[in-house]
């Protein structure tokens, strides 16, 4: 039985983790970490420093303060850290690198099988069709979300420049360029509203065709799943980065 802190427990994603761990043999809630006061079947603490919880792994859906908070504690306490949270910078991503070379840490974007389905997609997509099709990425996000474009189109943008000959230009917004699209580039739109969960379209628009590659998100569960999926794959490993292929086919790739 491998036993979860839950840094963000209060939150979407904390009280779907929540909802989706009563259903499992093989992980328990342990503890939980929240800014703000609730009542739960769990002690929380409102920071990390002031849990007494022992826990297996540590689940991060905070915020970038929040990472970096969780990045120093599962160093100082040895505990294998899975990090959800977007919107990090350089060096908090470096800082996660870093503490895998002491403990297990597993890093995703996305947590969702079906995203990590659509990047591998993506990929031979982008193989086959070269600077011939242009490629747009647009996503979808509530109104609540704060970072944008979502961290899930960057990790799409980082596997579509990953697989070409050529590296792309990442372009944000065209409002003040004048000037014609350039084939080494990919544009990134994000439309923030309502309650969308997740939405995420690969276009590649080429002459007299385009190939869309899509995935949505019906409910915050399958972020939930991978997360305490993750969770339990990582609790069996050595210090290491590990990602949703890890996860998927079981080992290192």
């Amino acid at each position: 039985m491998t036993e979860l802190l839950i840094q963000g427990i209060h939150g979407r994603m904390g009280r779907a983790l929540r909802a989706l761990a009563e259903g499992r043999d093989d992980c328990r809630i342990t503890a939980g970490v929240d800014p703000a006061a609730f009542t739960c079947s769990v002690p929380v603490f409102s920071t990390l420093e002031a849990c007494t919880v022992r826990a297996d792994v540590l689940i991060d859906f905070s915020c970038p303060a929040g990472a970096q908070a969780a990045i120093a504690y599962c160093g100082a306490h040895q505990m294998p850290l899975v990090a959800c949270t977007t919107g990090l910078d350089k060096e908090q991503e470096q800082a996660l690198l870093a503490l895998s070379q002491t403990v297990p840490v597993f890093r995703s974007a996305n947590m969702s099988l079906g995203i990590n389905l659509l990047i591998e997609l993506v990929r031979q997509a982008n193989a086959v069709l070269g600077t011939q099709f242009d490629i747009e990425i647009i996503e979808k996000h509530h109104h609540n979300k704060v970072d944008a474009p979502s961290g899930t189109a960057l990790m799409i943008a980082d596997a579509l420049c990953q697989s070409a000959d050529t590296p792309y230009q990442l372009v944000y917004n065209r409002h003040e360029r004048r000037e014609k699209r350039s084939p080494a580039e990919i544009g990134l739109h994000a439309v923030r509203g309502g309650s969308i969960v997740g939405e995420h379209e690969v276009l590649f628009a080429g002459p007299q065709e385009e190939l869309t590659i899509s995935h949505r998100a019906e409910s915050r569960e399958v972020f939930a799943a991978g997360a305490l999926a993750a969770a339990v794959f990582l609790a069996r490993q050595p210090a290491g980065l590990y990602t949703m292929k890890d996860l998927i086919y079981g080992e290192k790739k």
